[in-house]
């Protein structure tokens, strides 16, 4: 009787565990992925677009596009999952595990260098929408990248564009990458902490995270670059940043496809256009918030001169991401691109008629 009552119970503590696991799962699963809402219903073609954080305003076009029901009116089944980073998103590209990215369009260069031909599909922004912010305590010490040297910096993730961008920032104003140090913090909650706590002195984050910043007073603008005057000034000329990217094979393979998401995109970016910030806000999931609409508000408003409006890559836009990437990564500062497979206009100008 005592072995079968052992038995139970390690059979019960079994159970129980598995339930657990099983709770996280699909916790983790809710969290991490949304069908295709009022647009879809769960029917029609499916597409797994990976999110290289989904509440970030600058991939705000990714649920925009779902909320409003332009993929399901194009007959898609899309399925967008977010990772914290868009080198996150990137990999899960390259991996097969999705067919489509919405991160920056750099990407589409780094990966030429490696082998993998990935190219944007529908550029949806001219900027790129980043902040760099310093801490309240460190803003006397940091007026200008010149002062990162040995300054602890974050960025989304080792690899990410946030990466990329500060380190162009340090070497374009004198300072070698080795000088200072990158530091993972993700965005949101994550990053203000690391800012409040003095793990970082600074870093570059988007919207949300900076206008919730800001109204904390955890911290400052050293740059901003959510315009196209701001890309201007700190990086000489037009970023092409958040985009839709996919592997070059698969998009020969499916154009139709293509060509249905891709109207989709152009179809919300010109909605953005004609509708206010807070017009925007009260279209994306209310979670977005943070229990604060205006603030939310005002951060889509602080970012949506970044956007295009027919998802057409802007002129010069390329040689701009080339440029800056060149100037600290020499597996790039060594290798010959070709910018012309790295993005395509074929779709977008199609949508556009």
């Amino acid at each position: 009787m005592r072995t079968n009552a052992r038995y139970a119970a390690l059979a019960a503590v079994g159970l129980l565990a598995l339930s657990s696991l099983t709770a996280c799962a699909n916790d983790a699963a809710g969290t991490a992925s949304t069908g295709s809402g009022s647009g879809g219903g769960g029917k029609g073609e499916q597409v797994k677009i990976m999110v290289g954080g989904l509440d970030k305003v600058i991939y705000l076009p990714a649920m925009l596009t779902q909320r409003l029901g332009y993929f399901g009116a194009e007959g898609l089944d899309v399925q967008l999952l977010s990772e914290p980073a868009g080198v996150q998103a990137e990999t899960a590209l390259v991996s097969g595990q999705v067919q489509g990215a919405v991160g920056f369009y750099d990407h589409t260069l780094d990966l030429q260098t490696k082998g993998k031909q990935v190219e944007s599909v529908v550029q949806f922004s001219r900027a790129p929408g980043e902040v760099e912010i310093v801490s309240s305590k460190a803003a006397g010490d940091i007026t200008s990248p010149k002062d990162f040297k040995g300054k602890k910096l974050g960025i989304t993730g080792l690899g990410s564009s946030t990466d990329f961008l500060t380190k162009y920032l340090a070497v374009k104003n004198g300072v070698s990458v080795s000088d200072f140090t990158p530091v993972a913090v993700g965005a949101g909650p994550t990053f203000i902490s690391a800012l409040q706590k003095g793990s970082i002195d600074g870093g570059m984050t988007t919207d949300p995270t900076v206008a919730q910043v800001l109204d904390k007073k955890a911290g400052k603008i050293l740059l901003d670059m959510r315009t196209p005057q701001g890309s201007q000034e700190a990086l000489g000329g037009p970023y092409p940043s958040s985009s839709l990217y996919m592997q070059t094979d698969w998009v020969n393979g499916h154009k139709a496809t293509v060509q249905k998401l891709v109207n989709a995109f152009v179809k919300t970016l010109n909605w953005m256009s004609t509708h206010s910030a807070s017009q925007i806000a009260a279209k994306m999931p209310a979670d977005y918030s943070q229990g604060n609409r205006a603030l939310y508000a005002q951060a889509i408003k602080s970012t949506l001169p970044m956007f295009t409006k027919d998802g057409v890559m802007p002129a010069d836009g390329p040689e701009t991401v080339e440029k800056v990437l060149k100037a600290f990564n020499p597996n790039i500062k060594n290798a010959k691109i070709d910018l012309s497979r790295t993005y395509t206009t074929e779709f977008a100008k199609k949508a556009t008629g």
